[in-house]
């Protein structure tokens, strides 16, 4: 069984993009060629890896990329800065709270 990350990406313009996948550094690269990469970054690099998270199983993994995707920009920067915070968003995707 694969495992999968959450990680976030900051555009040139200081923009915040969250996805998941088994392999982010192939991902990222993926984002930065623009083959199979999401078209919200098409032209947006260079991109820098901000954050990366080791999940575990792909329905927990899309749960908190969900989570993570609905909080403000400021939220996702504290977010990026802060392992606990991290942790705790988890934590609460994982209990439902």
């Amino acid at each position: 069984m694969a495992t999968w990350y959450v990680y976030m990406l900051r555009t040139k313009v200081g923009a915040l993009y969250t996805g998941i996948a088994t392999d982010v550094a192939r991902r990222q690269a993926e984002h930065e060629t623009g083959k199979r990469g999401a078209k919200a970054l098409r032209g947006k690099g260079p991109l820098q890896l901000v954050l990366k998270r080791r999940i575990g199983e792909k329905p927990l993994a899309l749960r908190v990329e969900l989570a993570i995707k609905g909080l403000s920009k400021l939220e996702k920067e504290a977010l990026a800065k802060s392992k606990r915070r991290m942790a705790d968003l988890v934590r609460s995707v994982k209990t439902g709270r």
